[in-house]
């Protein structure tokens, strides 16, 4: 009965892999599309999005024979308790990359390129994202601790976006539509970032037993 639970845990541990996976494409993905002014690939996201969704369906199923297969041990539990809220968590990321596909076509062409912030908040988070899921697997406490640091770039860099596009926004209300839809871009990379966050706290979770975040 324990190799047939320990078959299911490294089946986990492979989907998770799996969606994490699909989160960085995902967010990778959005990203070139919105520096390229890309609408095809705006609406390629959408439908990259909906294996996001299937990906959580089906972990969650998983963790639910699971728990329902055996008694789990305390660390098991942990592990498969984390793994359903984590889930939870990159469906959102799925969400808010789906959230920047929508603006994109509206931007009339314009692909906030210009600003350096911007380019960097999508290239922390999606290796924040990255490193969470890597932890997860890996049991790495380490890892998880250092994706909590990297947020703090990721929250720097939206403030400083925010200062700079309020001054655009001053400075030339022809620009104020423009200036408000990437502070919405800038605002979905921000939450994208504290899912990561979220993650790697469960990690942290899953090996000791102590959530920093609860």
């Amino acid at each position: 009965m324990r190799s047939r639970f320990d078959e299911q845990l490294i089946l986990l541990n492979k989907k998770m892999t799996q969606m994490g996976a699909l989160c960085e494409e995902l967010i990778a993905f959005v990203a070139k599309a919105l520096l390229n002014g890309d609408i095809e690939g705006a609406r390629e996201v959408k439908s990259r999005g909906q294996e996001i969704d299937h990906m959580e369906r089906e972990i969650e199923a998983i963790c639910l024979r699971l728990l329902l297969q055996q008694q789990p041990v305390a660390k098991d539990l942990r592990v498969v308790s984390a793994a359903l809220k984590m889930i939870t968590d990159m469906e959102r990321i799925g969400d808010q990359a789906e959230d920047i596909a929508d603006i994109i076509p509206v931007l009339n062409g314009r692909t906030g390129a210009e600003f350096v912030d911007l380019k960097l908040m999508a290239e922390a988070t999606c290796k924040m994202v990255t490193d969470s899921i890597d932890a997860y697997v890996r049991q790495d406490v380490k890892l998880a601790r250092m994706v909590l640091e990297h947020d703090d770039i990721v929250d720097d860099a939206f403030r400083k976006m925010k200062d700079t596009l309020i001054k655009m926004i001053t400075d030339n209300n022809a620009d104020g539509e423009y200036a408000v839809d990437l502070l919405m871009i800038a605002k979905y990379f921000e939450r994208i970032g504290d899912h990561a966050t979220n993650i790697a706290e469960w990690v942290g979770f899953s090996v000791t037993g102590i959530h920093k975040g609860g």
